[in-house]
């Protein structure tokens, strides 16, 4: 049964732009909303411009929603200020706004940098205490308390997808945290069409042969990931210039290179991702 109205956050940017047409085919209307315009829409897709940090601009978008696909964030670390709007505010927004219109789910793009400072030999499970490496990992730690809350006291579910790293298998890294587009979709798909989920969290990986999270506890949802990272093994360690410092926390901890910079400096500058946004 179709949905009557999804609302996609973070539509412009890199993951939100391979939803967007697959989320079409859920719902009788997708609203894909950002800040940057998305181009071409889909057929059943509208554009909205609104900003996370501003509740009436929140309000309105979801009004009417059934589910909110919220993967809008400023996805890097940063200082505090730069996250406070669209990362712990905007989230605020997105619940109360869902809340307030009688919205049933918000899915979330949490991420791996929730957990990131635990050591890389620890295997994690969807249990696991809280230990943000970095501000943007403290956002999600606050937003996943916030649905799990906004579950216990209002009734409002919510999936929290903690993403590892969707993008391509170029460093040593990626070979255990990949996550492919079509398995990001599926997953998604899985929060979205599971028909009750309460308040729930999920690893955002695919089946690699290395992966180091454990999602059994998730298994209700029903995501089975059909990609393996281990495809790309050879070429990635063909590419290796030297061993890796098992002191370097880059490479100890799940949250790679977020768990090595100072607060508020980028991650991202420690990881080679290629901007492949599908267009429209």
């Amino acid at each position: 049964m179709k949905l009557k109205k999804i609302v996609l956050t973070g539509a412009a940017g890199r993951l939100g732009s391979y939803l967007r047409e697959p989320l079409t085919a859920l719902c009788d209307e997708l609203v894909s909303t950002d800040l940057e315009d998305v181009g071409t829409c889909y057929p059943g897709e509208r554009f909205m411009k609104a900003d996370l940090a501003s509740f009436d601009d929140m309000m309105a978008v979801i009004e009417g929603a059934t589910m909110v696909i919220h993967m809008g964030a400023f996805v890097d670390e940063g200082p505090f200020e730069q996250l406070l709007g669209p990362n712990f505010i905007g989230s605020y927004n997105v619940w109360e706004a869902a809340y307030r219109t009688g919205a049933r789910r918000v899915v979330y793009a949490s991420s791996i940098h929730a957990v990131g400072m635990y050591d890389k030999n620890v295997c994690l499970d969807t249990e696991m205490p809280h230990r943000p490496d970095t501000f943007y990992g403290l956002a999600k730690c606050f937003s996943e308390d916030l649905g799990r809350m906004y579950w216990e006291k209002r009734g409002l579910e919510s999936v929290h997808m903690r993403i590892l790293s969707c993008a391509s298998v170029n460093n040593p890294r990626s070979l255990g945290s990949y996550l492919s587009y079509d398995d990001l979709i599926q997953l998604v798909t899985r929060c979205i069409d599971t028909p009750v989920t309460g308040w729930a969290v999920v690893y955002g990986v695919s089946d690699n042969d290395r992966s180091p999270v454990d999602n059994t506890k998730a298994a209700f949802l029903g995501y089975r990931p059909k990609d393996n990272a281990e495809d790309f093994a050879q070429a990635v360690f063909a590419e290796m210039e030297a061993p890796l410092d098992p002191l370097d926390k880059t490479h100890m901890c799940h949250g790679g290179p977020f768990a090595s910079v100072d607060l508020g400096n980028s991650g991202l500058a420690g990881l080679n991702v290629v901007d492949d946004r599908k267009k429209t």
